[in-house]
């Protein structure tokens, strides 16, 4: 049986990061490959040594700061993060950790194929190449599935060389949105295929029987928030007034635990696809907050979190979900992905 590695964000302590790569490891399985997530958890050292190597901004340790500072002083922040690897315990299997490139590289010898995707492993804001699979073997397959660079415009000149060196030698490249897709045409010549997010690889069938119970009380509106704006509660409490439903916050940022509503403090994975489920309204800025919100048919308000003249704007990642789901549906992308991986994974 080929044994296939996969490598993509698994400790960010984000919903939608877990879930994806729930999704992705569950269909490769089911196809029949004895699949796992390489565990990569880089180091301090590693982190540094990235930080410097891909000419990433220093902004992305006050990031790592102010979340780390989010966790420390919420008791609800810690048990999430807690249950995070829970769940990957319980429903994946993982590789042993893997603290550098020195462990990546002696982990990924041991499989016959890798796997990068999805999510914004290829974001050039964060970049960092061994997700791009830098430590595969000189003959080694790899493909890329779904990943996403997150932006329309690259205008770091290192970035765009980083990019297309670190592209070269895949087997098979798809990226998550068209705008990535014709970002690495213009780079490196070559157009790859545009799949939907592993999420969408899963019926919404299939999502409510890992969904948990709907929260207690009276029918709520959820609130879903990753990035911090004063507008995001404005909004909410105009959608409290005109609904009269009482407001219900999986918290994330320092602001949402201080918006002053209830709180679904601590939630797991399967909690939080039980409260997006049974939810009367879903406001969100998360890609896959909306993603789970179109699956399970739930009435969805999207707060773009991004300046449309923002050169870092992750914008394009929902425009181009809701294009994908207005023309084609979710079934049609759930085939057209399938359909990819298991040409791909066959070869």
């Amino acid at each position: 049986m080929k044994k296939v590695g996969i490598i993509t964000f698994l400790h960010n302590g984000n919903y939608g990061s877990t879930l994806q790569a729930y999704a992705l490891q569950r269909v490769i399985r089911e196809m029949g490959y004895d699949c796992e997530h390489i565990d990569y958890r880089p180091d301090t050292a590693e982190k540094l040594r990235n930080l410097l190597r891909s000419g990433n901004h220093w902004k992305l340790v006050l990031d790592g700061l102010k979340k780390r500072q989010v966790a420390a002083g919420q008791a609800g922040a810690r048990v999430k993060l807690e249950a995070i690897p829970a769940f990957y315990a319980s429903h994946m299997q993982l590789s042993p950790v893997c603290r550098n490139a020195g462990e990546l590289k002696a982990q990924g010898a041991k499989y016959d194929l890798l796997v990068c995707g999805s999510d914004q492993i290829w974001n050039p804001v964060w970049l960092n190449p061994a997700y791009f699979l830098n430590f595969a073997g000189p003959n080694q397959s790899r493909i890329a599935y779904a990943a996403s660079l997150g932006v329309r415009e690259l205008a770091n000149a290192k970035k765009e060389r980083m990019l297309r060196r670190l592209t070269e030698g895949f087997r098979a490249i798809s990226v998550r949105e068209e705008e990535g897709a014709e970002l690495l045409r213009r780079i490196t010549g070559k157009k790859p295929d545009v799949m939907p997010d592993p999420v969408c690889l899963l019926t919404a069938e299939e999502w409510s029987i890992a969904a948990g119970e709907a929260p207690a009380g009276e029918p709520y509106l959820l609130c879903y928030f990753i990035g911090e704006n004063q507008e995001y509660w404005n909004k909410v409490k105009t959608l409290q007034q005109e609904t009269g439903l009482r407001v219900l916050v999986l918290p994330v940022t320092a602001e949402s635990y201080g918006a002053g509503f209830d709180l679904l403090d601590g939630a797991g994975p399967e909690e939080f696809l039980g409260a997006v489920k049974h939810t009367a309204l879903f406001c969100t800025d998360s890609f896959h907050g909306l993603a789970f919100g179109t699956l399970f048919g739930t009435r969805t308000e999207l707060l773009r979190r991004y300046r449309e003249d923002d050169p870092e704007s992750k914008n394009s990642r929902v425009d181009h979900f809701l294009r994908q789901i207005r023309e084609k549906g979710p079934e049609q992308l759930r085939k057209e992905g399938l359909a990819w991986l298991r040409e791909q994974l066959g070869k």
